[in-house]
């Protein structure tokens, strides 16, 4: 690992990805997207990882985006479709991710907070949409769809202008609110209570929410029971309710 992106595999299954480039506002310079690149994969690689956290050095920038200067020194058109390492999009990830956003989270800062499953952001943090600022474009926005209002949505990609993390609460696109500096320590909260869940359960759980948003009704109803298959024919799916019974708590092997 480079030091433009630090990584903490903890002892408890979270492991935190965290930008390291406070200087140029945590952007996502071509070091930072190699080192990301590589962070996701070292996740995803070990079993011991249930959960990732990422989030950005210091109280000022989660990320400001793409690197504006490289973009007018390369010329840069179209981004290439693997530029930028996002979870579930460009970078393969089956275990679930979450957003610390610790300050400002604008255009690609937004797109890699809003590729993580679940996002919790300090009081202090701004998120927006600036593309139309600097005559760029923002296709990567359009699962926003099945996150937040069609208006709301809307006015976002117009104008441009940012809206507080309030806001973003309010209009679904943030789950939890943290003190200005607490960003991270809410997100490890957030994240123990997700692995106190069977590892089998809480991976079909997730597999149901990407795929409801993809198909109608019928079909996702249809999907899900197929994705939660396994789960119900594994081991956790028996001491789960044994240890109900017996008032203790479970002890998950993921099998």
């Amino acid at each position: 690992m480079t030091d433009a992106v630090l990584y903490d595999a903890r002892e408890d299954g979270i492991a935190i990805l965290t930008i390291n480039r406070p200087d140029q506002r945590n952007c996502l310079s071509r070091e930072v997207r190699e080192g990301l690149r590589e962070a996701w994969a070292r996740f995803e690689a070990d079993d011991a990882m249930r959960i990732a956290i990422l989030t950005g050095s210091g109280d000022k920038a989660f990320c400001a985006g793409g690197d504006l200067k490289e973009m007018v020194e390369t010329g840069m058109t179209v981004p290439p479709r693997d530029m930028f390492p996002l979870p579930y999009d460009s970078i393969e990830l089956t275990k679930p991710t979450i957003a610390a956003v610790n300050g400002h989270a604008m255009a690609g800062g937004w797109m890699i907070a809003q590729a993580c499953d679940l996002c919790v952001a300090s009081t202090n943090a701004k998120f927006a949409i600036t593309e139309v600022k600097v005559g760029r474009g923002s296709p990567w926005a359009a699962p926003l769809i099945h996150m937040i209002p069609q208006r709301i949505f809307m006015e976002i990609v117009l104008t441009g202008k940012p809206i507080t993390a309030e806001r973003a609460y309010e209009i679904g696109l943030v789950n939890r609110l943290a003190e200005p500096g607490a960003a991270l320590d809410a997100a490890i909260e957030l994240a123990k209570e997700v692995l106190e869940g069977a590892p089998l359960s809480v991976k079909a759980a997730r597999e149901t929410v990407m795929l409801s948003t993809e198909m109608g009704r019928s079909a996702a109803l249809q999907a899900a029971r197929a994705a939660h298959e396994l789960t119900y024919h594994s081991e956790d799916a028996q001491e789960g309710p044994r240890a109900f019974a017996e008032k203790r708590k479970p002890v998950w092997t993921g099998r």
